[in-house]
């Protein structure tokens, strides 16, 4: 998501840890997982009004409206991975299990599922009465054709598990049979990539099945313009009994922040996906407006293109973090509400090794040294790629180019809007570019094989980092059962990226959706989505 997961993965773009977070990845299991929207969740899994002494919950019943910097473009699962389709593509299809807003797999359409002892057979038994939204019943046979039909595209979350065959054991057992051991399969089918769609797409052609498609989620598109506004209605055959709650869901284009700030004040809207962390508190203190917040498994970073003549140099990469106060940046930036990174994973996520590794701390006279060792001993001209709309991201720019020029590297800014920056930086268009690495399940392989397989779907997210040392590592740490080897594994990996800078990760933003203060239920989850099922709308 892909903010990508643009995420991206990898999600990208999705912003922003008022509580860290103890992810557990489920390893074998054979119990019945009852889902728990609202397990651990806090405020962000019950949000009320700003009045203590009004508890009564909203009626049920109307039109929510939830405004978005990015339009949906496409409703393909397995084709896509940037946020502003992946966080719609969440609310049609389902997986076979989940992640809550704790980042724990929980059992969804599977009532209960067992891994055996080799890690090589996986059995999911469906929940009783399943239906899709057109009425029809879920069977074993319609997720067998989704994870092949995944299977077969591939796409930018492919299954990376080498998988045996998947078959049908009944109507409601499925069982998934892999070559060799992949210890991320459980947690990577949680994704929303590995949602369940009809057999055959129910008949229709695949071009038209995804133009109007039918899933288990709570809700059913409507209305959709790919380059505006897009209608849910309430799917009357959700197999959560009475969700979700509202009548109808419409993600709103805002593309620009300020303006959708303007808009929930004003009652416009009554959520917004995207909220610069200088506006919290202001929305906080607002009389009918407020904040729901929860810890997000992204990383903000600075990437670097090295296939870029600059930046393929190591030194030159290395002198930048040097150069880079990232400590100060995210204190003058956040507002509190993040963290500043030392590896690349989030802490959030197991295995994130931030309070151990080494990091290339702040000191300018380390950076011109570092920079003296390189091909560019006197600095040079270069440009960063930022997306506009986003004010946080415009002062990091502006920090990144004050810190390369106390070491003679010339920085200059080059802000284009969002579809425009997508284009060019999958286009490798760019030599540095502002974007935020996250991960769309709580796996650490989730957000290191994305940024560090560069045969992979994004190659090195965009950056080409080759180093074989690390791809070796990536496989390893796969393989490797969770425990102490594979912390082992990742802490050697982590380190190797944090002295060769691919990329600098700068911050772990907590995720921030601004609320009216009559909104209930909310439930926000790590990668940046939002479930609505239980959300009420009050007066």
């Amino acid at each position: 998501m892909s903010q990508f997961k643009a995420a991206l993965g990898k999600s990208f773009w999705v912003g922003t840890l008022a509580i860290l977070l103890l992810v557990v990845v489920a390893g074998c299991s054979g119990s019945k997982n009852e889902p728990d929207p609202n397990k651990g969740a806090g405020q962000s899994a019950n949000q009320g009004t700003n009045s203590s002494a009004n508890t009564e919950k909203p009626a049920a019943g109307g039109t929510f409206v939830y405004g978005r910097p990015a339009s949906v473009t496409s409703l393909d699962l397995h084709n896509q991975i940037t946020s502003n389709n992946a966080f719609a593509i969440d609310k049609v299809f389902e997986s076979l299990v989940a992640f809550d807003s704790k980042g724990e797999i929980v059992d969804w359409l599977a009532e209960s599922h067992n891994i055996s002892a080799d890690g090589l057979t996986y059995t999911f038994v469906l929940r009783d009465g399943l239906k899709f939204s057109n009425g029809t019943e879920v069977t074993a046979e319609d997720a067998v054709f989704s994870l092949e039909r995944h299977l077969k595209v591939g796409g930018p979350l492919a299954i990376a598990a080498k998988v045996d065959n998947v078959k049908a054991q009944d109507n409601q057992t499925l069982v998934i049979t892999l070559k060799e051991p992949y210890t991320p399969f459980i947690s990577e089918l949680s994704n929303f990539s590995n949602g369940i769609l009809p057999n055959n797409f129910g008949g229709v052609a695949e071009e038209a099945f995804f133009k109007n498609p039918v899933g288990t989620g709570p809700f059913v598109v409507e209305k959709w313009d790919p380059a505006g506004d897009l209608t849910f209605t309430k799917n009357p055959h959700y197999w959560q009994e009475g969700k979700p709650y509202i009548d109808k869901l419409v993600y709103k284009l805002i593309e620009d922040d300020t303006q959708a700030i303007n808009q929930l004040k004003a009652g416009e809207v009554n959520a917004i996906e995207s909220l610069a962390l200088q506006n919290a508190e202001e929305l906080k203190k607002g009389p009918d407006t407020t904040v729901v917040t929860n810890g997000s498994w992204v990383t903000e970073q600075l990437f670097f293109n090295t296939l870029d003549k600059y930046f393929a140099d190591v030194h030159v990469r290395r002198a930048l973090a040097l150069a880079l106060d990232r400590e100060g940046l995210t204190k003058a930036l956040t507002f509190g509400y993040a963290q500043t990174a030392n590896s690349l994973l989030p802490t959030t996520i197991p295995y994130h090794s931030n309070d151990t590794i080494k990091a290339l701390n702040f000191d300018i006279n380390a950076a011109k040294e570092e920079l003296a060792k390189s091909a560019f001993p006197d600095g040079f001209t270069t440009k960063l790629l930022v997306a506009s709309g986003n004010s946080t991201r415009a002062q990091e720019a502006q920090i990144i180019q004050a810190a390369g020029k106390e070491i003679g590297i010339h920085i200059e800014i080059e802000s284009v809007e969002l579809a425009t920056f997508r284009e060019r930086f999958f286009a490798y268009d760019f030599s540095a570019m502002l974007n935020s690495g996250q991960a769309d399940s709580p796996e650490a392989n989730s957000i290191i094989a994305f940024q560090t397989d560069p045969e992979g779907f994004s190659k090195s997210y965009w950056t080409h980092y080759t180093n074989d040392e690390v791809t070796k590592l990536l496989y390893e740490g796969q393989k490797t059962p969770d425990g102490k080897e594979r912390e082992e594994i990742y802490s050697k990996l982590l380190q190797t990226l944090a002295d060769e800078v691919p990329y600098i990760p700068l911050y772990y933003p907590d995720i921030l959706k601004g609320v009216r203060s009559s909104v209930d239920g909310l439930v926000v989850l790590p990668n940046g989505s939002v479930r609505f099922e239980e959300a009420r709308i009050g007066k």
